[in-house]
């Protein structure tokens, strides 16, 4: 059986959104920083227990300071959201809970996860402690870069928003 769902990749510019869009589709990277202008759309096939077959169709989304910025005509139909941000840019998550309650009250039938990105960059306990001290809430921490965590995240969020 196939399966085909819309994720959407949304957050601040420059929180590693294309990264992550690239580690997981083509298991590559580049320190080359190109900004998103308007969305870029890809399909990825994972494998299901079962014998199922998933069709990730992932967006990524240009990035903006206000998620109420976002071009509704990109969230809409979607099945997930992820919202990114940049562990080592206390700017790009200090409203997420503005953000997160927004997606949560317009779009109330979508998965929503949070990834925290750039973990690479920084003393991994010490950033832990300093996002609980700011009630910062995630799901995942990532590095694009490495590939910390990425393919587990999407893997994860397959079998989530297949049930």
């Amino acid at each position: 059986m196939k399966l085909s769902k819309k994720v959407v990749l949304l957050g601040h510019f420059g929180v590693g959104k294309s990264s992550l869009f690239r580690r997981f589709i083509d298991d590559a990277f580049s320190e080359d920083y190109k900004v998103t202008l308007g969305v870029q759309i890809k399909k990825k096939v994972i494998q299901l227990p079962e014998g199922k077959e998933l069709s990730m169709i992932i967006w990524d989304t240009e990035g903006h300071t206000d998620i109420e910025e976002t071009r509704k005509s990109y969230l809409l139909g979607s099945h997930a959201f992820i919202y990114v941000f940049d562990v080592t840019r206390p700017d790009t998550y200090k409203n997420i809970n503005r953000d997160l309650e927004y997606l949560k009250n317009n779009y109330p039938n979508v998965f929503l996860k949070t990834i925290g990105n750039k973990i690479d960059l920084v003393n991994q306990k010490e950033t832990i402690a300093k996002l609980k001290d700011e009630q910062v809430t995630y799901d995942c921490l990532t590095s694009a870069k490495t590939s910390k965590n990425v393919h587990d995240f999407f893997a994860e969020l397959a079998q989530q928003i297949t049930k």
